[in-house]
């Protein structure tokens, strides 16, 4: 059986930007505990004081998160070049033994144009992919015939490039992503090879997304 201290670590720690309010002391935990009280209840099948949850938020160690926190930090002031692509533009089709075949082409078409930008991005039941405009074109003709789930023009992107410790290093895609999403910057898209990682947004919040992921590198 569960007990308090462990009921309320697992309640805050769902929530990565609690934790982190929590450990920066941003957040009253008198409050936090009035919070979350019926949650721990409910975990532990008994009430519980608020007093007791208090206590436990207070013991909660916040050693793994800043020794966590330390390693990203120097990780990112080692992050390659930032690249931006403007005037993107996002699709999503139903996934049929047809679709892979007209994917094929236009990557050929891909491969015999220097200056165009794709990526495909295959999922079990849908596949994702993202073009610049001198692929358009191509894009309209060879899948008129195919089911289009989603489509959204006027994106732009940020590819960075990952040192290869990014492997190791748990919490990466969560430190980048978290700065995107305290700046409310909603991502179309997400990217990744081993290396590489590319963030797909609205072209009118690009400025302010590069300016906050350079900051990173500071």
């Amino acid at each position: 059986m569960k007990t308090i201290q462990e009921a309320v670590e697992s309640t805050i720690r769902k929530t990565p930007f609690l934790e982190e309010a929590l450990n920066e002391k941003l957040i009253n935990v008198s409050s936090l505990a009035r919070v979350i009280l019926p949650e721990v209840s409910i975990l532990l099948k008994k009430q519980v004081k608020a007093g007791a949850v208090m206590m436990a938020i207070n013991r909660l160690s916040p050693a793994n998160e800043l020794r966590i926190r330390k390693n990203i930090r120097k990780f990112t002031l080692s992050l390659g070049d930032f690249i931006v692509r403007s005037d993107l533009s996002d699709f999503t089709f139903k996934n049929t033994s047809t679709l892979f075949k007209e994917i094929a082409r236009i990557l050929n078409e891909a491969a015999n144009n220097s200056d165009s930008f794709i990526t495909v991005s295959q999922g079990i039941f849908e596949t994702n992919i993202v073009v610049g405009e001198a692929m358009l074109p191509y894009v309209k003709e060879f899948f008129i015939k195919e089911k289009l789930i989603h489509n959204i023009k006027n994106l732009a992107s940020i590819t960075i490039k990952l040192p290869k410790e990014n492997l190791e290093q748990p919490g990466v895609y969560y430190f980048i992503l978290k700065q995107l999403a305290w700046a409310n910057i909603p991502l179309q898209e997400i990217i990744s090879t081993t290396n590489e990682i590319t963030l797909v947004v609205k072209e009118k919040d690009i400025n302010n997304a590069f300016a906050i992921l350079m900051d990173l590198k500071r």
